[in-house]
């Protein structure tokens, strides 16, 4: 049995970051497929951050909004909650997947993490190198370092099957074109995201239900530590390298206290301690599916889990008292 790690957490909190992001989901929502990225971001922050101050707690946004989507914030070093409750690191993305809600594709979600003062690491808005895979595989057996041929024949070799049932998650971006063909010269097959690298990475945890089984690629790296918060919670493996590959980029890192601009991130380096972790659908997909809008109710669903535990409680729910979002 897994011990039951100390936390001063209450395991109510849960559930209660659960109404955090169907908030947002639910206000995202209104805006899909509208083709206005700012207005669906704009609308899912502000959602987020009224529900965010409700809750018993002295939290610090660690992994923010950033400035690259250019919407208003809810930025790093911002305090919310009611500040009578545990010190929390949060680390938060109100709309994972802006154009994806614009353009009403697959796989955008409200995402949050919660975890005590201290565990969540301040990555930069940068981007992050990443690779993970799902639970139930031996330690150790894919490497950020390894070229990825090496990668995707160890997964097979785990699961006891040829390379070419293997499928690799990488979003699509012109950076990856040497990536893409790696990997399909081992064989194995590609999905190409077009945005969404949270639920990508969280996609390997289920790959009978995703047909994904590995995520390789640079995305974002507050999306990576998010992504590693999820890990933790459902199980699974993950490895983030940041890419500061210019002077600023690496003064902006050692001021947020990361002292080798070269590291490789473990999962427990990115996310460590007890974690808290919940994600609403907005638009359908192969994770959750998004908000439904009927004549007098609203449908949510949502994922809760909890590292200290290993729980993972699926949430659909109808709102019928509609005026809670407005």
């Amino acid at each position: 049995m897994k011990p039951v790690e100390a936390s001063s957490l209450d395991r109510i909190l849960t559930l209660e970051l659960a109404r955090v992001t169907e908030r947002a989901a639910v206000a995202a929502a209104r805006l899909r497929g509208r083709g206005d990225e700012m207005a669906a971001d704009q609308a899912a922050v502000d959602a987020m951050r009224q529900e965010l101050n409700h809750l018993p707690i002295d939290g610090t946004v660690v992994i923010g909004e950033g400035e690259r989507d250019e919407a208003p914030m809810l930025y790093i070093g911002e305090k919310v909650g009611t500040g009578k409750g545990p010190a929390v690191d949060i680390a938060l993305d109100p709309l994972e997947g802006t154009t994806i809600c614009a353009k009403n594709l697959p796989n955008s979600i409200a995402v949050i993490a919660l975890a005590e003062a201290g565990s969540l690491l301040n990555a930069p808005d940068v981007y992050m190198d990443k690779i993970a895979i799902g639970p139930g595989f031996p330690a150790g057996i894919v490497d950020l370092d390894a070229p990825p041929a090496d990668n995707i024949r160890a997964v097979a070799a785990a699961k006891g099957v040829p390379v070419g049932e293997i499928t690799a998650c990488i979003l699509d971006r012109p950076r990856h074109a040497k990536l893409i063909e790696d990997v399909r010269a081992t064989g194995a097959s590609i999905r190409l995201i077009g945005d969404g690298d949270v639920a990508g990475v969280i996609h390997t945890t289920e790959p009978t239900e995703t047909g994904i089984d590995i995520y390789l690629g640079i995305g974002g790296a507050p999306e990576g530590v998010l992504a590693a918060a999820a890990l933790r919670c459902i199980g699974g493996q993950m490895q983030g390298r940041l890419i500061l590959d210019r002077p600023e980029k690496i003064e902006r890192a050692a001021r947020m206290g990361i002292k080798d601009p070269r590291k490789k991130y473990g999962l427990e380096e990115m996310a460590k301690g007890d974690v808290l972790f919940a994600a609403t659908g907005v638009t359908d997909g192969n994770f959750l599916q998004g908000v439904k809008f009927g004549r007098n109710s609203i449908t949510t669903n949502t994922v809760v889990m909890r590292s200290s535990t290993g729980t993972v409680r699926w949430i659909r729910a109808m709102h019928t008292q509609l005026d809670k979002f407005e």
